[in-house]
């Protein structure tokens, strides 16, 4: 594949190209659509796969600079694949106080991953949040929307466990 993410005929190679017409074709002639662009896209692949993001370039006119600039500037969007659950393990300042650093060691060394990363089984990926709101449960992670509170290096263990057995 080229660098620009074509085939070297000027036609993207990418998956679903059915299904991101539709999404492009819905939003044909709307002014600042991109970021609703954006989303469906991701909502397509759960990501942003960088040959899409081409693909839009090139069916809707806008440079590739802007789509990038736009993708990597909201934090809601994601350039790589993420793992089925994804845990966000918060870092404000009352987890911080009570024992998130903790927390993040004994995920990352369980899973085999960094914060920022997903475990090579496609299961899991870690990602720090400033805040969850949940301040009195500190220190405090949620994973798939559930939030799990007071937690303890060994309690965080155990959760990633029983989620990881729910999968087999």
């Amino acid at each position: 594949m080229a660098c620009c993410g074509c085939n070297g005929k000027g036609n993207v190679a990418v998956k679903d190209v059915d299904k991101l017409d539709e999404i492009l074709s819905k939003y044909e002639g709307i002014k600042g659509s991109l970021i609703s662009i954006l989303q469906d896209v991701q909502g397509l692949y759960e990501y942003l796969p960088e040959e899409a993001l081409n693909y839009v370039s090139e069916k809707t006119g806008i440079q590739r600079a802007k789509i990038y600039g736009v993708a990597t500037f909201y934090t809601q969007f994601r350039l790589d694949p993420v793992g089925k659950h994804v845990i966000l393990l918060c870092q404000g300042t009352a987890c911080h106080v009570n024992g998130a650093k903790a927390i993040e060691e004994a995920i990352c060394e369980e899973l085999g991953i960094s914060e920022g990363e997903t475990t090579e089984d496609g299961l899991f990926t870690l990602t720090n949040v400033a805040c969850l709101g949940c301040c009195s449960l500190s220190p405090v992670m949620m994973i798939d929307g559930e939030v799990f509170g007071k937690l303890t290096p060994k309690k965080a263990r155990e959760i990633l466990k029983e989620v990881k057995a729910s999968e087999e």
